[in-house]
C-alpha cells in the first residue's frame, strides 16, 4: 500500500507539530507521524517556556498544560551564593510558565489535526528513497508494513536526526556539542521559594549546570545536564549526587526518571535539501546557554510548515525554494542561538572560584529588567575576562 501525501512530517513533538499545523493551514495535504504510542511521553526536557515566545507562535496559554506560573530566578554559585531575580524587584521579559509536556505536545499534534492534518501515531520510519517527485518512505505501525510518498518530508525526528541523514544531510553531534542530561520528576521537593526556577553551577554539572524548575507545591522537574567530555560519571551519575546534597531535595522521592541528549552546538551548515527541511532539535534549534528548545524549535517549525505550503501551491519543491526556510529561521533564532553558543564556550572556562566571584558581584547589583541577554551584559560588566571575550557581542 502507498499513501500519497504532498508534505510528511516524521516527529510529533511541539516543532514538528507545529510545522504541520501550518503546512495544512497553507492548503498542503498533510500527514504528521510519530513512532511513539503517546505523543509528548517519555518527556525530554525541564519543561520551561516564555510566555512571549507562547505569544510570538500565536498560542493561548490553556491551564490544562501549565502546571506553574513563574515569578522570578534564582541562581546559586558553586559555595552556596543566592542571587534572587524575582517580580517584585526586576521586570522579567522572560517571565514564563513550567508545561505539562504530556499534554502540551498532544495540544500542539490536536491543533495540527484541528488544521487538517492526518495524524498517524504508533508509527515508525524504517528508511526512505529518493524518487522523481519527492521521497518515498517504508513505515510500520503495530506490524502492518506500508510505504508513504510525499513532495516535501520536514524531519523533526530529534537530535541527530536519521532521517535528513537519509536525505544525505549531515545531523551528526560532535561529543562536545550534546549535553547528556538526567531528570527526575519529584516530589518532597522543599523549595525555598516555588514560584521560582533555580538554577545551580559549577562541578556540581560539569560542562552545563543543575536545575529545579517547580510543578506544584512540592513537585519539580529535577536535572542537570554535562557534557561528556567535561566529566568520567555519567550524567545520572551527577545527578543522584545532587539530589543527595541539594537541600531541597534530600528529603524527595522521584516517581519519573528521564535521560536524553540535548544538541547544543548551534545549528548544522545546512537545513534544507531538494524536497526536505529539518526542524527543531534535529535542525540544532536549542538556545546553547540555556539548552531551551520549546520555542526557538516551533518557530523553526512554524516556518518550515508556512515554506512548505508555499512550495507546494508554486509546484517547486528544490532546495532553491526550500531555502526561504533557512534564510528566515537564521534571521530569526540563528542569530541569538550563535551569541550564546559564544557565551556558552566562554562559560565553560570557568571554574568554581571564578563563577562564586561572580555571584558575589551579580548579587550586589541593581538590576532593571532580567533576560539571558541582560544577565550577559552584566556579566560583562563585572568580569574583566568576560569583557574581553563577550563584550563585542552584547
Amino acid at each position: 500500500m502507498v499513501i500519497e501525501t504532498d508534505v510528511l512530517v516524521i516527529g510529533a513533538g511541539p516543532a514538528g507539530s507545529t510545522a504541520a499545523k501550518h503546512a495544512a493551514s497553507g492548503g498542503a495535504k498533510v500527514l504528521l507521524m510519530d513512532k511513539k504510542s503517546e505523543i509528548g511521553a517519555p518527556k525530554r526536557c525541564a519543561e520551561g517556556v516564555s510566555n512571549g515566545g507562547l505569544e510570538s507562535l500565536g498560542i493561548e496559554p490553556n491551564p490544562r498544560w501549565i502546571t506553574r506560573e513563574l515569578d522570578g530566578v534564582r541562581l546559586i554559585a558553586p559555595d552556596g551564593t543566592n542571587v534572587w531575580l524575582t517580580s517584585d524587584k526586576v521586570d522579567l521579559p522572560e517571565a514564563g510558565c513550567i508545561l505539562e509536556r504530556k499534554v502540551f505536545d498532544k495540544y500542539m499534534a490536536m491543533d495540527a489535526g484541528r488544521a487538517g492534518a492526518e495524524i498517524k501515531i504508533k508509527t515508525l520510519a524504517t528508511s526512505m528513497e529518493r524518487i522523481e517527485d519527492g521521497f518515498l518512505v517504508d513505515a510500520e505501525c503495530m506490524g502492518e508494513k506500508f510505504q508513504i510518498q510525499a513532495k516535501i518530508i520536514i524531519a523533526a525526528d530529534g537530535p541527530e536526526s536519521r532521517v535528513a541523514r537519509w536525505a544525505g544531510l549531515k545531523t551528526a553531534v560532535k561529543p562536545k556539542d550534546m549535553e547528556s542530561a538526567a531528570q527526575f520528576e519529584m516530589a518532597g521537593v522543599e523549595m525555598e521559594d516555588n514560584n521560582c526556577i533555580e538554577f545551580y553551577f559549577g562541578s556540581v554539572a560539569p560542562g552545563g549546570y543543575a536545575w529545579i524548575f517547580p510543578k506544584g507545591d512540592d513537585i519539580a522537574n529535577v536535572g542537570l545536564g554535562v557534557l561528556t567530555t567535561n566529566t568520567d560519571k555519567t550524567a545520572y551519575e551527577h545527578l543522584l549526587e545532587f539530589v543527595k546534597n541539594c537541600p531541597a531535595t534530600q528529603n524527595a522521592q522521584p516517581v519519573e526518571l528521564n535521560i536524553g541528549g540535548d544538541p547544543v552546538g548551534g545549528m548544522p551548515k545546512k537545513l534544507v535539501t531538494d524536497n526536505l527541511m529539518v526542524v527543531g532539535d534535529a535542525a540544532g534549534q536549542v538556545n546553547p546557554l540555556t539548552g531551551g528548545g520549546i520555542i526557538s524549535g516551533m518557530t523553526g517549525g512554524m516556518i518550515a510548515g508556512k515554506v512548505a505550503a508555499e512550495a507546494i501551491s508554486e509546484g517547486d519543491c528544490s532546495e532553491n525554494k526550500l531555502k526561504d526556510y533557512e534564510k528566515t529561521c537564521r534571521a530569526e533564532i540563528g542569530d541569538s542561538i550563535n551569541k550564546y553558543l559564544k557565551v556558552k564556550d566562554y562559560m565553560m572556562t570557568l571554574n568554581d572560584e571564578e563563577l562564586n566571584s561572580i555571584a558575589d558581584a551579580f548579587k550586589d547589583s541593581d538590576f532593571e529588567k532580567i533576560s539571558t541577554a541582560e544577565l550577559v551584559k552584566k556579566l560583562v560588566k563585572v568580569s574583566p575576562k568576560a569583557l574581553l571575550k563577550l563584550g563585542k557581542l552584547f
